[in-house]
């Protein structure tokens, strides 16, 4: 049983129960000498339920509940705004402990909800066509403050009883790079998959990355779930620029792990890869043809994404007409190719405009040099 000697002042800091997956919370309570069912119970919970308050966790002792709240709470990130767009898309700015705010996005569709999640504070990569880059970066987020977007979400939009609003995809594609917070985003996808919290399909939880590549290697030994490869040029000498995380790991590098990764996960069949169009710039016939060359031995879907402004940015959206013309220059090739349609946009929700409110006080390279070094 929990004892006295556990009991903290109110002063002090209690166990965030967000922190914890199953498995922690199961080495939790035999620390505190309770069984490890009880973990299974709490997850339920506090990922089922969205349940905060330890009273109404109801087939828990009272004296257990008495004693949870004295040393432990479920504390997720403080919802600062909501914003809802004319399409339905809602964004929400969260307030971190520290001050720090990120953004999360919900995206409605006829046949699935998509949460878009941040995995750090700002973004320790550099990539010129993004705001959230402009913004520095701070720090990797937590366990609790990645999987609290979620618990935050699908709270808010349980209260919408007569609209359907159900959170059916989870992607790593906010704030950050989620492969510099390699640990963390791993625990986290793990609640996310456990039947006993959010239970989610391993199909519909996707990471995306700027091309990390000694941590996709780690992913693709460590669990099953989709992948997205932000590309958004077809040589590296253009990559180089827009994606200077490219000059660390070119093109030809990325491939190679993005091929092992799929021939590790034999039920996938294939990957992500994101492609920014910004006028005069990636969107050539040359460049399409240049991209149908490099991806011709890894099983892709190629995803269009129109440039979203932001203040003082130097590019461009490409036209329509340009746009549809790059298409149809991959779809003739015989590559699965998608027009992602923009979403949010009147609420600064669209992709690569999540800005959030960063306290900028680390220097990308110093930072990127230190977590590579743990990869």
């Amino acid at each position: 049983m929990i004892t006295e000697d556990d009991i903290v002042s109110e002063s002090q800091r209690k166990f965030n129960l967000l922190d914890y997956s199953t498995e922690k919370m199961k080495t939790f309570f035999l620390e505190h000498g309770e069984k490890p069912f009880r973990a299974v119970q709490l997850i339920k919970w506090i990922h089922q339920q969205g349940v905060a308050d330890f009273d109404q966790m109801t087939n828990l002792s009272k004296s257990l509940r008495t004693e949870l709240q004295k040393i432990a709470e479920v504390r997720p990130p403080e919802v600062v705004t909501e914003q809802l767009s004319s399409d339905g898309t809602c964004k929400w700015l969260l307030r971190l402990e520290d001050g720090n705010c990120i953004e999360v996005v919900f995206i409605p569709e006829s046949t699935r909800g998509t949460l878009c999640i941040s995995s750090q504070v700002g973004c320790a990569l550099d990539c010129t066509f993004c705001s959230t880059a402009r913004q520095g970066f701070n720090r990797n987020l937590s366990v609790a403050e990645i999987i609290g977007q979620l618990w935050v979400a699908k709270n808010l939009l349980q209260k919408h009883p007569t609209e359907e609003r159900v959170i059916s995809n989870v992607v790593f594609m906010g704030m950050g790079e989620p492969l510099l917070n390699y640990n963390n985003v791993i625990d986290t996808i793990h609640l996310m998959l456990d039947d006993n919290a959010y239970g989610l399909s391993k199909r519909r939880v996707t990471v995306s990355t700027s091309g990390v590549v000694p941590a996709l290697e780690r992913l693709t030994d460590t669990v099953d779930i989709a992948l997205a490869v932000s590309l958004h040029a077809p040589n590296n000498e253009l990559r180089n620029k827009l994606v200077p995380l490219n000059n660390k790991y070119p093109i030809e590098v990325l491939l190679k792990a993005c091929n092992r990764f799929l021939d590790k996960k034999a039920a996938r069949e294939r990957i992500t890869m994101e492609y920014v169009l910004l006028d005069g710039v990636n969107d050539s016939d040359e460049h399409a043809y240049q991209l149908i060359k490099i991806l011709k031995n890894t099983p892709s879907k190629i995803n269009l994404i129109p440039f979203n402004p932001f203040p003082e940015t130097r590019y461009k959206c490409s036209s329509q007409k340009r746009i549809n013309r790059f298409h149809d220059i991959l779809a003739s090739a015989g590559v699965i190719t998608m027009k992602r349609k923009t979403r949010g946009d009147d609420i600064d929700a669209a992709c690569g405009q999540l800005a959030g409110k960063v306290n900028d006080k680390s220097k990308r390279e110093s930072h990127f040099i230190r977590i590579e070094k743990n990869l």
